[in-house]
């Protein structure tokens, strides 16, 4: 008779479990400064893959120059939102005069408001002001230098994902031989099934993610000019840009916005903005996200929340951003392995598998009848 495969106790397959992640996580953390620009260059080029595509079957491109030509595509499209950003900040400077006087004007009233909650007179408030000055300005030196790094930094890490996306939408039938042939031919049929989901799922997803944007912007700026803001169409971009960031995001949109429109408005036109963008993200959160983007990733609320925790923890901004598109990836596989099926269907929202399991139902009632 065979001999009987050990089975390992639960708290022993937990431990590895366990020490698996955590290695892992460290990995991932000590890897930040190269796998964030690849994460990035993946994502973009799964989503400009069709228009490579489209211009090596139909136009007759070659893999280099349609992979560049898409590429610049990309950055055309991106600094046209900056060139409509930017020429609403320009429009915003040149009421510079308006703005200081209407901040000198806060701070005159937040001076007499602290005058009379906290009885400190205003020369004490002054030396207050005064000596943190001083030090900002001893400090000055070294705040220069650390927003000069932080400024290249981030410029190096935006050419950094263009040549990551370059380099995977050129090498790109290598990579995917390559993990088939990791796998073996046995599992071919499997690997090329969770590939091309993944590409469908994450283009959906980002896609779905501009459209969001869009609608969002629409929405906005629709409410600003009802309201009667002077810089409608730029609180509009802002509300949408930073609704990209799931959950927090929007908090940060509604304290830009309110900022801007009480630096050239009223405490009444302030309020109104606060309001409309917490009815946007209301509307947003109910019935734009679960439509157009939720759908889409198919993952549950409290995995995706906890997973934007998690990724803001490992590598802040960029990690809550890249949460969602990674879960879902890992959901993806987790489907399509056996052992990890469970694991899948935690992650998901579970719509899939009743509606699979219903279908069994009537399948064997109609068997029976």
């Amino acid at each position: 008779m065979p001999a009987k495969k050990a089975e390992h106790p639960f708290y022993e397959k937990l431990s590895l479990v366990l020490v698996g992640l955590i290695a892992l996580g460290y990995l991932v953390i000590l890897a930040k400064e190269i796998l964030d620009p690849l994460i990035f260059g993946f994502l973009f080029a799964i989503l400009l893959l069709p228009i490579a595509t489209f211009l090596e079957n139909r136009l007759r491109f070659s893999r280099t120059l349609s992979s560049l030509f898409s590429i610049l595509l990309l950055l055309a499209f991106v600094g046209g939102i900056l060139y409509l950003v930017g020429s609403q900040i320009g429009s915003l400077t040149s009421d510079w005069p308006m703005l200081k006087s209407q901040v000198g004007q806060s701070l005159k009233d937040l001076s007499e408001w602290v005058q009379h909650a906290f009885h400190i007179n205003a020369s004490k408030q002054m030396v207050y002001v005064e000596d943190t000055t001083k030090k900002i300005m001893a400090s000055g030196g070294e705040v220069v230098g650390q927003t000069f790094d932080a400024v290249s930094s981030l410029m190096l890490f935006y050419v950094f994902i263009l040549i990551f996306t370059f380099l995977i939408l050129l090498y790109r039938a290598l990579l995917i031989r390559f993990i088939v042939w990791v796998f073996s031919d046995d599992h071919a049929a499997v690997v090329h099934d969770i590939v091309g989901n993944i590409q469908s799922i994450l283009r959906q997803y980002i896609l779905g993610l501009l459209l969001e944007m869009f609608v969002v912007a629409c929405l906005a700026c629709t409410f600003f000019f009802f309201i009667g803001i002077k810089y409608a169409v730029l609180l509009g971009i802002i509300v949408a840009l930073f609704n990209v960031i799931p959950y927090l995001g929007i908090f940060t949109a509604l304290l830009l916005s309110s900022i801007i429109t009480f630096a050239t408005g009223s405490v009444r036109d302030a309020a109104l903005v606060a309001g409309s963008v917490l009815l946007i993200h209301v509307v947003d959160s109910n019935f734009l996200l679960p439509t157009i983007v939720g759908s889409k990733v198919k993952l549950n609320a409290l995995v995706t929340f906890l997973g934007i925790i998690l990724g803001e923890m490992i590598w802040g901004l960029s990690g809550m951003f890249l949460s969602i598109p990674m879960l879902a990836i890992t959901k993806i596989i987790f489907d399509r392995v056996d052992s990890l099926k469970p694991w899948g269907y935690l992650l998901g929202s579970g719509q899939e598998e009743s509606k699979s399991a219903t279908k069994k139902m009537k399948a064997v009632k109609e068997d029976k009848t």
